[in-house]
């Protein structure tokens, strides 16, 4: 199990400094907000990535995903507000908005690259009122198209993650996605808090997108409640978690998002570590 865990809950530090600290703990990777205040595109510098690759050489740690989910930077620093958190997304409806998506992808793809990252996740963004379902499926799938000529001609996958309330929210609507994409570019970052969320079986859901799992998102979940917590303390079954991507022989990084304890990362992330380390030594020595 290679544990990774993510900048977004280290939001008060910059990128190297969160990624001293990630590294100090014991994670060997480290996924990286693609966003305000760390890698947003439209404010880093290459002073800004390159002190970012040598934080990651200095500290051994592999850069495991971009994570390019959300877009608050895009409604600039005086925003008081955490919706919408997906948007301008790559299914959005209005075509300049739907282009700054796209080029925003490509220049965390770029980053991606430069940083030696194999992985750039995604998502749909939300369904738009008074638009079938099926419009904003094609909007997406050619945003898509764009996207993934550009990730592909840089050897760089795109994972798209899928949450309850999106336009792709399910495990079955992500297969059904990519089958309609057919670019081997093109799989997911799979958050089994989210899967958890919608009552997905692991085993199920792993077998679902198999080798198409390029990155894996875990935290705790507890009660069905959309609310990320510290492994051991929601109802979530690791066990099952572990089998499930077992199974299918997935061998990438496991990262932990907690980007719900910005006032305490360091504590959360030690705490994942510790809890998640010691779970899989006991799977281990059975």
């Amino acid at each position: 199990m290679r544990l990774s865990f993510s900048t977004n809950a280290f939001v008060r530090f910059s990128v190297p400094e969160a990624i001293e600290r990630i590294a100090a703990i014991g994670y060997s990777g480290v996924e990286i907000l693609a966003d305000t205040p760390h890698l947003y595109p439209h404010s880093t510098s290459e002073s800004d990535l390159a002190a970012i690759a040598s934080a990651l050489e200095r500290r051994n740690l592999t850069a495991c995903n971009i994570n390019a989910n959300t877009a608050v930077g895009y409604y600039g620093s005086g925003a008081t507000f955490w919706e919408p958190l997906f948007e301008p997304s790559l299914a959005n409806p209005e075509p300049d908005a739907r282009k700054w998506r796209i080029e925003y992808t490509k220049k965390c793809i770029d980053f991606a690259r430069a940083l030696n990252c194999p992985n750039v996740s995604v998502t749909s963004g939300r369904m738009v009122p008074g638009l079938r379902p099926a419009k904003s499926l094609r909007l997406l799938g050619e945003s898509l198209d764009e996207v993934l000529d550009y990730a592909v001609a840089r050897d760089i996958r795109i994972g798209m993650e899928y949450e309850p309330g999106l336009l792709i929210e399910s495990a079955c609507e992500l297969e059904s996605l990519i089958k309609v994409v057919r670019c081997d570019r093109f799989g997911a970052n799979l958050d089994f808090g989210h899967s958890r969320v919608i009552r997905e079986d692991p085993a199920e859901t792993a077998q679902r997108l198999g080798s198409r799992i390029f990155h894996v998102h875990l935290e705790d979940i507890l009660g069905g409640k959309h609310y990320h917590q510290i492994p051991g303390e929601g109802d979530m079954d690791f066990d099952a978690v572990f089998s499930a991507l077992d199974g299918v022989a997935y061998d990438g990084y496991i990262t932990v998002e907690l980007y719900t304890y910005p006032d305490n990362p360091e504590y959360a992330a030690r705490l994942a570590f510790d809890r998640l380390t010691a779970l899989n030594k006991r799977r281990m020595s059975r």
